[in-house]
């Protein structure tokens, strides 16, 4: 029977890990133990310098997920791949994920609608870059991650405005 278990692994190492059990797993013929190895990640959208940009960010750094059929064996193989630190669980009984937990982490791992990631703060000064108020700067009164908005408070003609404007549309000024 086929479960989920995670693997502890040196931060930042996910993929190398990935790539070393994957090649362990075919070199040692365990290809009917060992079904799948999965470093879960996201897409974020980051704004930087105005311009949006998509990074893979992932999900629980210093972790693995492995699906397999757990015997010495699989067990010996995974536990002593380069850069594995342990299973997660009791100190020799791995345990399983249940189907819920699984489902989870993988619905997040593959989320269509990349998350943004707010590089703004209430009460940052931003200078506006583009639209009708180019050149503007005024302050961050309130962030709105899900939509890639901000809503800045802008000086006009000596009266402060609100004015929503997203991500791409400010810049930090330094």
């Amino acid at each position: 029977m086929f479960h989920w278990y995670v693997v502890n692994t040196y931060s930042g190492h996910e993929n190398k890990v990935r790539t070393n059990l994957l090649h362990r797993i075919h070199s040692m013929k365990q290809e009917d133990k060992v079904v799948q190895v999965v470093v879960p990640t996201e897409q974020v959208v980051e704004t930087k310098d105005g311009q949006k940009v998509t990074n893979e960010r992932r999900v629980f750094p210093g972790y693995v997920l492995v699906q397999m059929e757990l015997t010495d064996e699989s067990w010996s193989l995974v536990k002593n791949t380069p850069g594995v630190t342990g299973f997660v669980g009791a100190q020799n009984k791995p345990v399983s994920l249940s189907r819920a937990e699984v489902d989870r982490i993988m619905h997040t791992a593959s989320v269509e609608r990349p998350k943004a990631k707010a590089e703004f703060s209430v009460g940052e000064i931003v200078r506006v870059t583009s639209g009708p108020l180019s050149d503007f700067s005024g302050e961050v009164s309130e962030v709105n991650v899900d939509q890639n908005k901000l809503k800045v408070m802008v000086s006009i003609f000596g009266r402060e405005t609100p004015v929503e404007l997203g991500f791409e549309q400010v810049k930090k000024t330094t």
